[in-house]
């Protein structure tokens, strides 16, 4: 009799904290939530701190990039991220650095993502501790990383700058920068105010026409008896 072999567990979770600090936090969140607000309407996902799966049947074999976009698969939250059930690679991520993680971004990590044919890899040091520049993109040519001029995403169509400790993303076809969380939330108010007054404006409007119809047949009611008392008027 054949027994089946146990089942491959592939862990959605480790315990350990999303982030080593409030800096490295708050930067990976609002990227997080930016590229995900960008994205909407295509067959792309943006997933963050969980496991990425790259070799089946082989669980440890997983990292947890702090910010990744995959395409061409279907939108939606997932708990991780299996390559071999996907079928598509990230084509972009992004890890927040710091000095504490230095060698494995520059080694391990940049090593693994470019021998799986992530397309670009992005280094983020919000404190800059090691990173000069604080934000470095890498494209992959061949089977090797290059240096990103510019800080101009291909492959997103964004540029990338950088406010205070957080990355700041600008549309490549009209400059436009995407709205951080906080402004977008005091745009959507805005515009919820505007279509406030708009509807009160118009419905003031149309107080207005009703009461002015009102008063003309008022007055046609009032001229037609006239009529009748005194005939035409001269």
């Amino acid at each position: 009799m054949l027994i089946a072999p146990p089942e491959i567990e592939y862990p959605s979770s480790d315990g350990e904290p999303l982030a080593e600090s409030y800096d490295h936090l708050y930067a990976i969140l609002v990227l997080l939530e930016m590229l995900r607000q960008y994205l909407t309407g295509r067959q792309a996902i943006v997933l963050s701190n969980q496991f990425l799966y790259y070799a089946q049947g082989f669980p440890r074999m997983r990292v947890a990039p702090d910010v990744m976009v995959i395409f061409d698969v279907a939108p939606g939250g997932r708990d991780n991220y299996k390559v071999w059930e996907e079928g598509q690679v990230p084509s972009v991520i992004f890890e927040i650095t710091s000095r504490g993680t230095q060698a494995i971004d520059q080694g391990f990590k940049r090593g693994l993502y470019a021998q799986m044919g992530v397309k670009e890899y992005w280094l983020f040091d919000p404190k800059r501790e090691w990173l000069e520049e604080q934000l470095q993109g890498y494209k992959l040519v061949g089977e090797e990383y290059q240096l990103i001029p510019e800080n101009q995403s291909q492959i997103l169509g964004l540029r990338l700058s950088i406010e205070d400790k957080k990355i700041a993303l600008h549309r490549v076809d009209n400059g436009e920068r995407l709205l951080f969380p906080g402004e977008l939330a005091g745009a959507i108010e805005q515009e919820r105010q505007a279509r406030l007054e708009a509807e009160q404006a118009r419905l003031e409007a149309e107080q207005a026409r009703l009461q002015a119809e009102k008063t003309k047949q008022e007055m046609e009611i009032l001229l037609q008896r006239y009529r009748e008392q005194f005939g035409e008027l001269d």
